[in-house]
């Protein structure tokens, strides 16, 4: 690798926290099953479906989940030290300003239609990236300023870029640039959402929008990331996700045996479920916490001391230990504390009724005969959309929304499906959104909140877009890291977004299931996974 490529991943190595609790796998330590066997089928509940079956188009979770384990990545991303690893490129180099970046794809992969991995296939997935619509936000942002892809050979390709792009290294490594084959990415954006080929250790058999996701076996598959523990095929012969939207649907049917491991456990769930012997394996997940991002072209997310009175009058230690499970952390920054360059921004975080009272009283929102401030006749009602994606989300938006009342905001909560939140974001409809987004990399914020990207959230031109841009043009990591911090402190500064809190991927996996591994990025891969009756 070039001195580029070698920064990028001691950057991340440097930054990236693990933490894992429970391990990888059920409560019985897979040794007490003997060696790893061959076969069985893995059901896994989730809580909902983004209704798209293309990794380049989804970015909820409970999507990811099953369709990560269809596509092979460029690279792979070591989950504790965050170092750069080979999966289907075997090496790589970059020019001294990382506008051009050359890869060696190992020979001999096949997407499952037959057709080669080559170089002529990435061409045609990065090519066709910008094209995506707005499902591909996280795929475009990774390929921001791409100015095209020059084939060599058939194992070597060189992409090339408008501008510095040191991030494109770590983006490799996602599921968002998951290689599909030509076929698929000669389909629309709808028609893919219907499935699509890749040559990942898993095929999609079939995939039910709302109700299930089944996957098979991938006959010959030889050709993993550096990172699975053994080579060849994957262990299971089939892995079917099931959405089951009620908590308690999931808790007891994994009791039950019904099925093997389920997402979204939440705090109520974690005393039966390890009483019953279940595995909770839980990781941090890097990237934008939870939290409440405004519409800056509205008038009230134009509005510094709403958005200041906001976040003083969240109580985020109280929305965490109410709601969610006992890893999870309330946010101190626009980033989750386990991203490279997360800088701690926790003094700007604090609950402060008060201050929020005198900040709104001073812009001139005065409390009304119901509690409620209102300026010019207007009341202080915020309308925040949110997506039931994960169980904890609604019982947490209900809190802050008891919370807010308290000085005198007026929380509307306006739920929609996780399939529409895109589009929603797309057409600028909304007020203020709930969500995160997850990343191993600082450079999520320039593809959340540069003005001259997608810009979903409407932020002005401002000096916040240097410092974005900036960062992401920094070969060096100390100053790639220093100038991430300087737009982690404006954001805070200015409450330009409201975090609340950190996700925390917490899984409950049965006794007989071993081995089901977090990603670098908290989601789960099955090449290594097996079960043991």
């Amino acid at each position: 690798m070039s001195r580029t490529a070698r920064v990028a991943a001691a950057l991340a190595a440097a930054a990236l926290v693990l933490t894992a609790c429970g391990g990888g796998g059920g409560s019985d330590p897979a040794a007490d099953a003997g060696p790893p066997r061959p076969g069985g089928t893995l059901l896994f509940a989730v809580s909902s479906d983004q209704g798209c079956a293309d990794p380049q188009q989804v970015g909820s979770n409970d999507s990811i989940y099953s369709l990560r384990q269809i596509v092979d990545s460029l690279t792979d991303q070591d989950p504790q030290s965050g170092a750069i690893t080979p999966w289907l490129a075997t090496k790589w180099s970059s020019n001294a300003d990382a506008t051009a970046w050359t890869f060696t794809l190992r020979p001999g992969a096949t997407f499952s239609d037959g057709t080669p991995v080559d170089a002529n296939a990435v061409k045609a997935n990065f090519d066709r990236v910008p094209t995506i619509g707005a499902r591909g936000t996280l795929p475009k942002g990774y390929l921001a300023g791409y100015q095209g892809t020059t084939v060599t050979s058939p194992t070597e390709f060189t992409v090339r870029f408008a501008q510095p792009n040191v991030q494109f290294l770590q983006g490799t490594s996602t599921h968002s640039l998951g290689l599909l084959a030509p076929s698929s990415v000669a389909k629309t954006d709808d028609e893919r959402c219907q499935g699509v080929v890749g040559s990942g250790p898993f095929v999609l058999e079939s995939y039910t929008k709302d109700q299930s996701t089944v996957l098979t076996k991938r006959a010959g598959y030889n050709w993993g990331s550096s990172l699975f523990t053994h080579p060849g095929e994957a262990y299971l012969d089939r892995a079917e996700f099931r959405v089951v939207p009620e908590s308690g649907v999931r808790t007891g049917s994994l009791q039950s045996g019904e099925i093997d491991a389920v997402a979204s456990v939440g705090p109520q769930d974690e005393a039966p479920l390890s009483g019953a012997g279940i595995g909770l394996p839980s990781r941090a997940n890097p990237g934008l916490p939870f939290g409440i991002s405004f519409n800056l072209s509205t008038a009230l997310g134009k509005d510094a001391a709403v958005r200041e009175a906001v976040s003083l009058g969240i109580n985020r230690p109280e929305v965490v230990s109410a709601v969610y499970t006992s890893q999870t952390k309330p946010a101190t920054g626009p980033l989750a504390s386990t991203t490279p360059s997360y800088a701690d921004q926790s003094a700007q975080y604090g609950f402060d009724a008060a201050r929020a009272g005198a900040v709104l009283d001073a812009a001139g929102w005065k409390a009304g005969p119901d509690g409620i401030r209102a300026k010019g006749g207007t009341k202080l009602t915020i309308p925040v959309t949110f997506a039931q994606n994960i169980s904890t989300t609604k019982p947490a938006l209900e809190l802050l929304q008891q919370q807010l009342r308290g000085v005198g905001i007026d929380v509307q909560l306006q739920e929609k499906q996780i399939s529409d939140v895109a589009q929603i974001q797309q057409s600028g409809q909304f007020t203020a959104l709930w969500g995160n987004l997850t990343r191993a990399d600082p450079d999520i914020l320039r593809a959340t909140y540069w003005s001259g990207g997608a810009n979903y959230y409407r932020f002005p031109p401002g000096p916040l877009d240097a410092l974005l841009t900036g960062q992401a043009a920094a070969t060096d990591p100390a100053k790639r890291t220093q100038i991430a911090g300087q737009a982690q402190q404006l954001i805070a500064a200015q409450h330009l977004t409201v975090p609340v809190v950190e996700l925390t991927t917490t899984l409950g996996v049965a006794p007989s299931t071993h081995d089901l591994a977090f990603d670098a990025s908290s989601r789960i891969q099955l090449h290594d996974t097996w079960k043991s009756e």
